[in-house]
């Protein structure tokens, strides 16, 4: 079924064979164009290094016991999970989601990030078996967020699914819950114009679907961007995007790690809502196929596992966001070199 889904969007129904030799023109040049728009502004610099101790508070015991451990969380995926386009590491969505996770798990949560700026899906293996490398040090939760390079660099929709799967996979036989952010709306990229927006976000749509089929199949959740991003992104392009046109900026981030909180602290058994579905907030069990296709036309909506004797189930969950909020971050202690920072409004 994922494979059926991406060649949907690999093929577009006809729909690109129908522009003709003068539509597949006005695309090229129209892809150029948005080439030479985005990153005109931006200073190419390295996104910040978040890798550290979240929530250190939480873990001293009033009654003066042992620390508490500290959560284990991964962050793997392209620059969106880096976070570039920001200069604090505390504004990148890793580290609000470690803040987040820590003020919800009231524990501390190590963090460490292996995402790349321009990776695709064919770079997860590489970084699962670096995170994975030192034995003793095992992930309890890890957040992937992949798919806008797939589509941009024309990665085979079928390759990008499962080469995921297999990542979400090795991820999971070695004990840690896996939350995957699908491809986000590369149609709300503000230097992309039509005909060209909607295919992009065509194509965007289909991959998400299919990469909600293939995470689902192997245990992991799934928390669709594309929608719930794209018309705030539409209405405030120059408070959500970063300098370089594309890269969303520090408010941005905050919208999108938003987002995926609530399904993270989940995956714990964490959030604080029901895991049955919903009827009043239109939630539902639902064949995975069907589930992945109404969460990647409706942002923000989680789809996991359900069962099914007659054939995959998937629960979909639409959960309540809460705001994020920054703290001071102190000075970083010398065995952990990420600033401890960020909060959660309940």
């Amino acid at each position: 079924m994922a494979r059926r889904i991406a060649a949907g969007a690999a093929y577009g129904g006809g729909g690109i064979g129908l522009l003709g030799v003068a539509g597949v023109g006005v695309l090229l040049a129209e892809a150029q164009l948005a080439k030479r728009s985005v990153g005109s502004q931006g200073n190419g610099a390295a996104p910040p290094r978040a890798d550290g101790v979240y929530g250190r508070a939480f873990g001293i015991r009033p009654e003066g016991g042992p620390p508490l451990e500290p959560l284990r969380f991964l962050m793997l995926g392209d620059s969106t999970a880096a976070g570039q386009g920001v200069h604090r590491s505390r504004q990148t969505p890793a580290a609000l989601l470690a803040s987040g996770l820590a003020a919800v798990a009231e524990r501390p949560v190590e963090l460490r990030n292996v995402a790349v700026p321009g990776a695709r899906s064919d770079d997860l293996d590489r970084q699962v078996s670096l995170a994975l490398a030192d034995g003793g040090w095992v992930p309890d939760v890890c957040v992937l967020m992949v798919g806008a390079n797939d589509v941009t660099h024309r990665m085979a929709a079928t390759e990008s699914v499962r080469l995921l799967a297999s990542a979400v996979r090795r991820l999971r036989t070695a004990g840690a819950e896996v939350v995957v952010g699908t491809c986000p709306d590369l149609g709300t990229i503000e230097p992309v114009y039509q005909p060209l927006r909607w295919l992009a976000r065509r194509a965007s749509r289909q991959l998400a679907a299919a990469q909600t089929i293939g995470t689902v199949e192997q245990g992991g959740r799934t928390v669709s961007l594309g929608d719930l991003l794209g018309p705030e992104f539409a209405q405030n392009p120059r408070e959500l995007f970063g300098p370089d046109n594309y890269h969303p900026s520090a408010e941005g981030y905050a919208t999108a790690a938003m987002a995926v909180l609530p399904t993270l602290c989940a995956s714990l058994g964490l959030w604080p809502e029901s895991e049955r579905p919903e009827a009043a907030r239109d939630e539902g069990i639902l064949p995975v196929a069907r589930a992945a296709a109404r969460a990647a036309a409706e942002g923000g909506t989680e789809v996991t596992a359900a069962g099914g004797a007659r054939g995959p189930l998937a629960l979909l969950k639409r959960r309540r966001r809460r705001r994020i909020t920054h703290e001071p971050s102190p000075a970083p202690a010398p065995a952990a070199p990420a600033a401890e920072g960020g909060g959660l409004d309940r």
